[in-house]
């Protein structure tokens, strides 16, 4: 239901939401980090930034940071841009009419779980996320601090 750029960007803002607020990451240690690549992720980046969910800053120590606190942002923030999930119409099975009054056989389910889906990108922030992340031995990253930067 996500898409592989939906996945890339998540995956780049947990890696931000693991930092110290006050440091800036390159798109190029990011893209090494979660294996996408690094053009392509700094483009994604600036979209995110467009987005106001990231801050970036170009040279010497620049690069990304989240724009908010990691309990601010959720996951339909990150991939609503993207795969615009919201707008998301049409038959499960294909029928060019399918709604309340003229549904095919699985609309009530297929309703379902995309309320459900919705749902659970709505309520699901970063910072739970990177708790899990944490729940399973992975220490908190210490990031870089303004005025040194790691690559991209």
């Amino acid at each position: 239901m996500i898409s592989k750029t939906a996945t890339h960007a998540m995956r780049a803002m947990v890696i931000l939401a693991e930092q110290a607020p006050d440091t800036f990451a390159g798109a190029g240690a990011i893209a090494q980090e979660i294996g996408a690549p690094q053009n392509y992720l700094g483009k994604l980046l600036q979209q995110l930034a467009r987005e106001g969910l990231v801050d970036s800053q170009k040279g010497h120590g620049g690069g990304f940071r989240l724009a908010k606190p990691p309990a601010k942002i959720t996951l339909y923030d990150v991939v609503e841009p993207i795969d615009q999930i919201s707008r998301r119409q049409g038959c499960f099975l294909g029928q060019l009419i399918c709604s309340d009054g003229t549904a095919c056989a699985v609309h009530g389910d297929w309703a379902k779980v995309l309320e459900t889906y919705l749902g659970f990108l709505q309520k699901t922030t970063l910072a739970k996320v990177i708790e899990g992340r944490r729940d399973f031995g992975r220490k908190q990253r210490p990031g870089k601090k303004k005025g040194r930067r790691t690559s991209g």
